[in-house]
């Protein structure tokens, strides 16, 4: 009898170039690198975009390579543990499966990162009335299940049901009942400034919902139906390592981390704790802490908050930072040591538990490495995220890709123009139009609406640039290699 984790959304008959490996979730893994959307994430900004900033700086494919290596690393930890039978309890774990979860999360990641994101969502939600909106993580499980092969069935992957339900980082559809949990689970809460449009994050767009329960069937009784699966578990907290330490490896070399706003930032804290001004030094990183005792009580501790805050100063201000990045070989060896130090510390810490706070996972970082990652990220979001410098780069990028979408939308639309849109976005409306049901009011135009989203998310940064230069009129070479039409 197959092992139910291992059965495929579509069966076995279905095969694709290169399934050679004996096991099935190696299957998958070749199956996702081999992907076209896979491929696409070289050219897909991470944090600065790669079309910019040459060849130092990581991508939306290297940081997926480096979330399935350290995904890999704390699955082959966990199992080497007393707490293995809890991993079979929990449903599994194989290394496998979380090394191609991890380097299948982001697939449906837009041009221009979470700028990209929030735009689609907003435009798919406000002006085409996509009541799912976008988000990447609903479109990467749409990408494996839906739109990546377009032939007699539309069969994506064909995934084995483990490797499909650890992608699933948010169990849950925009407009499910998880966002009423008290507390809700992490990214389950409402838009802030909208609350009725559903969960802020989610997994799976309610066109997928039904390939959802489907994938998360095995793991029915082991886990909640809200919460990760254990290899879910293993591949975010992955991807939470990999975002802050190797994005701060970027921002480093290309001279934006500043060292002398960070320690003026962290030591001013050090100095006045709770009583630091809000609106002076100090006072930002005070915020992170209340908010992690709001948000995140079963985790946050002030002892710990503080231990972390000085091994960041230490570590991160007065080593990696006390160096301007001059590309030379020694300051190379030292990012590298700095990046290698501070994974094996985290990846060393993790801990597996049978009954985790609503907020976390099965994996858990233990509380003096949660509460770094926590003061690492903060320096990302508070020296780079928040620069006036980005926000103008992002800004522009925003009304580009609005741009874009109202172009193509306008081309989809144009009774002189059917015969000679592009194929795929005739492929996507078709798709689209097959899911919605019967009697859905405007089918037609909702879509057209989502196949545009889909099409346009499929596109790397320079793709978009180029593609919107074309249907403005800029563009002064009719073929040209930045899009494929």
């Amino acid at each position: 009898m197959t092992d139910p984790r291992a059965q495929r959304l579509f069966g076995d008959s279905l095969v694709a170039p290169g399934d050679l490996a004996a096991s099935p979730y190696r299957v998958d893994r070749d199956r996702i690198v081999s992907s076209p959307f896979f491929a696409r994430l070289a050219g897909v900004t991470q944090v600065i975009s790669p079309g910019g900033a040459g060849l130092l700086v990581h991508n939306r494919m290297t940081h997926s390579l480096k979330v399935a290596q350290v995904a890999r690393a704390i699955a082959e930890r966990a199992l080497r543990t007393d707490r293995s039978d809890l991993a079979e309890k929990l449903g599994g774990l194989d290394p496998d499966v979380v090394e191609a979860a991890a380097l299948a999360h982001d697939l449906g990641h837009p041009p221009f990162g979470h700028l990209g994101e929030r735009v689609l969502d907003r435009l798919a939600r406000l002006r085409l009335g996509i009541a799912d909106g976008f988000e990447g993580n609903a479109q990467s499980y749409r990408i494996v299940t839906s739109t990546e092969i377009r032939g007699q069935a539309t069969i994506g992957l064909n995934l084995t049901s483990a490797v499909r339900a650890a992608i699933l980082k948010y169990p849950w559809t925009r407009h499910g009942t998880v966002r009423y949990m008290d507390p809700p689970p992490r990214g389950a809460a409402p838009i802030p400034d909208d609350p009725s449009a559903g969960s802020l994050k989610f997994g799976a767009y309610s066109t997928e919902a039904d390939d959802m329960v489907a994938a998360r069937a095995p793991f029915a009784g082991r886990v909640a139906d809200w919460q990760q699966t254990l290899e879910a578990s293993v591949m975010d907290t992955a991807d939470d390592i990999a975002y802050a330490i190797h994005d701060l490896e970027d921002v480093h070399r290309v001279g934006v981390l500043q060292q002398g706003a960070v320690a003026t930032e962290l030591m001013a804290w050090q100095r006045w704790g709770p009583d630091s001004d809000p609106e002076r030094a100090g006072g930002a990183i005070e915020s992170l802490r209340r908010q992690l005792h709001r948000k995140d009580g079963w985790m946050a501790n002030d002892d710990a908050f503080a231990a972390a805050v000085e091994l960041v100063r230490a570590e991160l201000v007065d080593g990696l930072l006390a160096r301007p990045f001059d590309g030379s070989l020694e300051a190379e060896a030292q990012v590298a040591a700095f990046s290698a130090n501070w994974t094996r510390r985290l990846v060393e810490s993790i801990e597996l538990t049978g009954q985790p706070a609503v907020r976390s996972g099965h994996i858990q970082l233990a509380p003096a490495q949660w509460h770094e990652v926590q003061v690492l990220k903060f320096v990302q979001n508070r020296f780079v995220l928040a620069r006036p410098d980005l926000a103008l780069h992002q800004r522009g990028q925003g009304r580009l890709l609005a741009s874009l979408v109202e172009a193509l939308l306008a081309w989809l639309t144009d009774p002189d123009e059917q015969e000679r849109i592009p194929r795929r976005l005739r492929d996507l409306v078709e798709l689209a139009e097959v899911e919605l049901a019967d009697g859905t009011p405007d089918r037609l135009g909702q879509a057209r609406g989502r196949a545009v989203i889909d099409f346009v998310a499929g596109l790397t940064d320079s793709q978009a640039i180029g593609l919107m230069e074309a249907l403005s009129g800029r563009s002064r070479q009719l073929w040209t290699d930045a899009f494929v039409l």
